[in-house]
């Protein structure tokens, strides 16, 4: 099959219109679908979470609170600091401001909350067609547009209401992985993947190993191809200015003698800025013989992890190397993204099939396309092929990386869906369009559901928890708001929510870096009464509340039963509880001094 590419993607109207057009139909869509739940409740604890930053950012000034990223209602009195970034705040905050101009602050928040996973949608199914009409043309990326228009698995992280950094992510992955596939015929894409690749470390680093085998293919193409030199010292060079300058926009000055593992810090900075360097030092080397350069990019990665590991040699084990263990039992191994895709199969097969079912057709589509020659040598189709097989291995491991396996899937699955049009002989549009449906991430995920289910096969540990629903709901918490203000021990799933919505302090929230407040309200809830009477006075907490029939993790029987939890589930409080009525779907109790 002949590969193509436009003399500049920019200049092509009628396609960059057909993006938009898509990308509006499906963001209408999902706006019909979700706009009444943004008024009923905040989607996930990390929008309630952002939230909750964002307000005090807000309150505490612009510039007087840019740098701090603490929450002192949480975990008090010693607070809460969180790793996220700041840089998505800002966009918020922008978006809020604009709506504001038009209609009172309360629409404005819940027009931001929705419409801003909408924005991000955008260049997300733009740069995946782009990797698809760098693969196999402009044919190509039409179908991917298809598989983005009925692509309703890889929605997950757009919904309105979804104002964490996990869409962002996203965006700038598919964007700096596109950027890659055109750097051998785009001189401006290197500059554009070395500059996003800095912008998404400061945000997160759960795009980390996508960046990383996005630069690996840049420096094994200079290795292969000697005149692609100044490609990679294109991008060595913004790599490692971008990553420095978020750095300190994103970095308060007394943090910089601080090594972290799962945020940006000094140490993975110092890593990534290093690296970046001996790139665009490497790529200098351009007339010397393929050994010399391949050394020369490999002492890149060498540098960079020597200065990972000297700085702080527990980061090398993963962004959760410094977790407190004692946090694992009881709230870490239970977490649904962190969940491993074969545990997942064990226990919720219906929805373990549905995730895997179209990175496991992207795979297959892989190596049905492997076989060509002519892909073999497209640099496109090989950079597409490692990012999205890294994207696939993070999905075995934890289910988290399946928007990721999902939208890098798409470009490849588009190039093979050519291959199969041409060996059925479909020409005309309808036929074409049809086979294309197929293949698209809705039918083949509702396939290997249906297929699951006729085996026998069920869920048995919904995700969903229907009963647990009105838990989180916005209306359920109002009540709680004419309580006088106090320390709040209770679920670590509903921490979030009353700091967003209440004025309470909670004790814990799910989040790693709270491993004291995680252990202390666990062991407020799973101990007897009179043990857990000690713990709560000991952190002076004012309100125990309890909501729906989930026991405290990682508690078997006869402890459960035994357990504060189990006698106020009982209906049976201990006399140093007294019961405070007309809560709604809340059990809350207030601790009698």
């Amino acid at each position: 099959m002949a590969v193509f590419a436009p003399k500049n993607l920019l200049r092509q109207p009628n396609f960059a219109a057909l993006v938009a057009l898509v990308w509006l139909l499906v963001a209408l869509a999902l706006m019909l679908q979700h706009w009444a739940a943004t008024a009923e409740t905040l989607l996930d604890t990390d929008d309630a979470m952002r939230l909750t930053e964002l307000h005090r950012w807000l309150g505490n000034g612009f510039f007087s609170g840019w740098f701090d990223l603490s929450e002192p209602r949480l975990q008090p009195p010693v607070g809460y600091e969180s790793h996220w970034s700041r840089l998505i705040d800002v966009g918020l905050a922008g978006m809020l401001a604009a709506f504001g101009f038009f209609v009172d602050p309360e629409l404005a928040e819940r027009l931001m909350r929705a419409w801003w996973p909408l924005l991000w949608l955008l260049p997300t199914i733009a740069a995946m067609t782009s990797i698809a009409w760098r693969i196999a043309g402009r044919e190509a990326a039409t179908v991917a547009l298809l598989f983005a228009l009925i692509g309703v698995p890889a929605y997950q992280q757009f919904m309105p209401g979804r104002v964490d950094h996990h869409n962002v992510q996203i965006a700038l992955t598919m964007v700096v992985v596109a950027c890659v596939v055109w750097s051998d015929r785009k001189p401006w894409a290197a500059t554009l993947a070395g500059v996003l690749s800095g912008v998404a470390l400061a945000i997160g680093l759960e795009s980390t190993p996508y960046l990383i085998v996005g630069g690996a293919a840049m420096a094994l193409r200079y290795v292969i191809a000697h005149h692609a030199g100044q490609t990679l010292r294109t991008y060595g060079l913004w790599l490692a200015l971008t990553t420095a300058a978020m750095f300190f926009v994103s970095v308060a000055p007394d943090h910089w003698s601080r090594f972290y593992c799962d945020a940006i810090a000094t140490n993975n900075i110092a890593a990534a800025v290093c690296g970046g360097l001996v790139l665009a030092a490497a790529g200098h080397f351009d007339h010397g013989h393929w050994i010399t350069r391949l050394l020369a990019v490999a002492s890149a990665a060498a540098f960079a992890g020597a200065v990972l590991f000297l700085l702080d040699p527990r980061c090398v084990r993963g962004p959760f190397a410094t977790v407190d263990p004692a946090i694992w039992p009881i709230w870490h191994d239970q977490v649904r993204e962190m969940q491993p895709l074969f545990r997942l199969f064990t226990v919720n097969p219906l929805t373990a099939s549905a995730i895997a079912a179209f990175p496991a057709a992207a795979i297959l589509a892989a190596l049905a396309l492997g076989f060509d020659h002519d892909m073999r040598r497209n640099f496109g189709f090989l950079v597409g092929v490692a990012v999205f097989l890294m994207a696939a291995a993070t999905t075995i491991a934890a289910i988290r990386g399946y928007s990721y396996a999902m939208w890098l899937g798409m470009p490849i699955v588009a190039a093979l869906a050519l291959r199969v049009f041409a060996l059925l002989r479909l020409k005309n549009f309808v036929a074409r369009l049809i086979a294309g449906l197929m293949l698209t991430p809705m039918v083949l995920s509702s396939g290997a559901i249906t297929i699951a289910s006729a085996a026998g096969l069920g869920d048995t540990n919904s995700f969903a928890q229907p009963e647990r629903q009105h838990c989180r709901r916005t209306a359920s918490y109002m009540p709680l708001k004419r309580l006088q203000p106090g320390l709040v021990v209770t679920d670590i799933s509903y921490g979030p929510y009353l700091l967003a919505l209440t004025s309470h302090s909670v004790m814990a929230a799910p989040y790693h870096r709270l491993s004291s407040g995680i252990t202390t309200s666990h062991k407020a809830l799973a101990s007897p009464p009179e043990q857990a009477r000690e713990v709560l006075k000991s952190i002076k907490a004012t309100y125990v509340m309890l909501c729906g029939p989930r026991p405290p993790d990682g508690l078997p029987e006869p402890a459960r039963t035994a357990s504060l939890w189990g006698r106020l589930q009982a209906g049976a409080p201990p006399p140093w509880l007294e019961p405070v009525p007309g809560m709604g779907p809340f059990a809350v109790y207030r601790v009698r001094p």
